[in-house]
């Protein structure tokens, strides 16, 4: 995936329109006419580090890397029992036969260099290990029913298709996670300071921190948003911080997506399909939960309202149907219990915005908007736009609705933007970044642009504006003739094109035919901002590039997806973190951790398990009740 906005299949960290009019989701609820209710300081010219970086929207391995990667997959020998069956790296069972090959410069993620398991990896390999290949197609299928008749989908190449979710989890650990968690923490705290500062007081412009040409000239930047202050001071309500692990096992920040960013849906119903298709996974480990992620945004969103405090009318703001990612507006709606409107179902009189009901006029105090800022008001932007309702930005000015995530957040996303992150998580918290950067080359920077242009056919060129994969150039892939055309493209518009290095995604054992075999993952963790605090969704959505040596991972060109386990720690050394081998003492984990973990947690962590449990046990009951009908 490229760092932008696209098609809210997953790719996308905007919203979730398009320029179509959207068809009608309206009707006939008792009370409601709305659709559905549920009951990235430094100067300016500083060059990237040396360092590796990652991308991971790069789409084929370079020559170096196909050069030395010269192991081919071993054919493993037949055998009556999986598990006795050893593999070309030491894997057992349904692993044998897992070899690197191209992707021998890759951190894999569940066997070290050694062919060892990795620690978190344990309890899954042991697992899976014994399981035959008919037992592991038979749950494959099972997946994809479940998702088919749910209606989980996406599209890829004009054709709606279920969205391919992968057999083996990829695991985190506890102390993994605390060090992310914190990373995304401080980023968004730092972006919400840097948007209110940016449509404020735009002191970081006249500190020199950031060139104020680089906002003026962001496509997101919207001075009509100039001087509209969120009541409780958050305009982040929910982030999407990608995130890329290089060939050192580092974890860097891809992009960050500020706009009503996509995909949670996908990680919620993984996890719900995952626990009704390997029950017996989910008995020995102790995986953390993602089922809070509706109530946690239902928080932020009634906590931002201005008028009626104590019971505020949320809605959710969708373009209809025919959006791609409608699922996912119906599935949030249903289980904050909200209603889902289209633009025609709200109207603004006197500044204040009502729904139309079958019951009379609501005033709505906050909605949850999945429409891009363009085809927001028709007033302020795009006067053609059917998709939203006129006067609602005058409406937010005047503090009578809040509009979820804020209008002109696509500044904080750019990706251009992006490079200067490290700055603004200095200026505005004092403190080095968490996590880091990739290593990025800005072309609208003289010397970085000459650097590209001499390198360019070693490099992976993207647009600043590009979305979903499209655009990229990938030079050591590239003929000439593309070269020279993409080098006159910089040269006329350096502001619009980045560049980085090509680097190797890391990897997660993969179901591809009959096998399991290495494939490059990106991760996008959830952020929800209530104003209080910056709470982080346990995990978030994994997403694999299926076809082999493409390090595209967006759904839009054929990627897929993995549940993703983060494993809850515990603060006694006798505890296990897994229901296998694996142990997690106190000194393994990081300080606030050891500090922090006492009984009260621990309660947490268990009703976190109870939960995973019980829905592991009703989905069984429900799959059996299938059965019989």
């Amino acid at each position: 995936m490229s760092p932008g906005t696209s098609s809210e299949n997953t790719d996308t960290r905007s919203s979730d329109n398009r320029t179509r009019p959207a068809k009608s989701s309206s009707g006939g609820a008792k009370k409601a006419t709305p659709a559905a209710k549920a009951g990235k300081v430094a100067a300016p010219d500083r060059k990237p580090s040396a360092a590796p970086a990652a991308r991971r929207t790069v789409g084929a391995k370079s020559a170096r890397s196909t050069a030395r990667s010269s192991d081919a997959p071993t054919k493993a020998a037949p055998a009556k029992k999986a598990a006795s069956t050893k593999g070309t790296n030491g894997a057992t069972g349904i692993f044998s036969g897992y070899a690197k090959g191209p992707y021998a410069e890759a951190f894999d993620e569940m066997f070290d260099g050694n062919s060892e398991v990795r620690a978190p990896y344990r309890g899954i390999h042991k697992a899976l290990a014994p399981s035959d290949r008919a037992d592991l197609n038979t749950r494959v299928d099972a997946l994809g029913r479940a998702f088919i008749d749910q209606g989980i989908t996406f599209s890829h190449s004009g054709q709606e298709r279920p969205f391919p979710l992968d057999v083996v989890p990829r695991v985190i650990s506890a102390s993994e996670w605390a060090k992310l968690e914190r990373g995304i923490t401080q980023r968004v705290k730092a972006l919400e300071m840097f948007l209110d500062d940016i449509y404020g007081e735009q002191e970081i412009l006249r500190d020199g921190v950031v060139p104020k040409r680089l906002i003026t000239s962001c496509e997101h930047f919207h001075r009509q948003a100039i001087g509209i202050k969120p009541p409780n001071g958050v305009r982040i309500h929910v982030a999407g911080i990608d995130l890329i692990r290089d060939e050192h096992g580092d974890f860097r920040v891809l992009e960050d997506n500020l706009r009503s960013p996509s995909g949670v849906s996908y990680v919620m119903e993984n996890r719900r399909t995952m626990a009704r298709v390997f029950p017996d996974l989910f008995s020995s480990h102790r995986v953390r939960a993602v089922a809070d992620y509706s109530s946690q945004l239902l928080k932020a969103l009634r906590a931002s309202a201005a008028f009626n405090e104590a019971d505020p009318n949320v809605v959710v703001l969708t373009p209809g149907v025919a959006n791609s990612a409608y699922f996912e507006h119906s599935l949030l709606a249903r289980q904050m219990g909200v209603e889902l409107v289209e633009g025609r179902d709200l109207f603004c009189r006197d500044n204040v915005v009502y729904m139309r009901t079958t019951e009379g006029e609501q005033r709505v105090d906050v909605i949850y908007r999945r429409i891009d800022d363009d085809f927001l008001d028709p007033m302020q932007f795009r006067p053609d736009s059917m998709l939203g309702v006129a006067g609602l930005l005058n409406a937010a000015r005047a503090g009578n609705v809040v509009i979820s995530s804020a209008v002109g957040n696509g500044v904080g996303d750019d990706k251009l933007v992006y490079t200067y992150v490290p700055e603004i998580i200095q200026y505005y918290l004092g403190e080095k970044p968490s996590l880091g950067n990739v290593d990025t080359l800005r072309c609208w920077l003289d010397d970085e642009r000459e650097e590209v242009l001499d390198r360019i056919d070693e490099l992976v060129v993207k647009p600043v504006e590009g979305s979903g994969g499209y655009g990229i150039v990938f030079g050591p892939d590239a003929t000439s003739e593309e070269l020279d055309t993409l080098a006159r493209k910089v040269r006329n518009d350096p502001r619009g094109w980045i560049a980085q290095p090509v680097v190797q995604l890391s990897t997660v054992p993969t179901k591809i035919g009959d096998k399991l075999q290495p494939r490059h993952v990106d991760l996008r963790p959830f952020a929800v901002n209530d104003g209080e605090s910056v709470w982080v969704l346990p995990g978030g959505l994994t997403r694999v590039a299926l076809p082999e040596g493409s390090l595209v991972v967006n759904s839009s060109q054929g990627g897929g997806s993995k549940d993703t386990w983060v494993l809850a720690s515990r603060s006694s050394e006798s505890e296990r973190e897994l229901g296998g081998e694996e142990l997690v003492s106190g000194k393994d984990l990081p300080p606030s951790q050891q500090t922090e973990q006492g009984p009260e947690a621990t309660a947490h962590q268990q009703k976190e398990q109870q939960q995973q449990q019980q829905q592991a046990r009703s989905d069984m009951q429900f799959q059996s009740q299938e059965g019989t009908e």
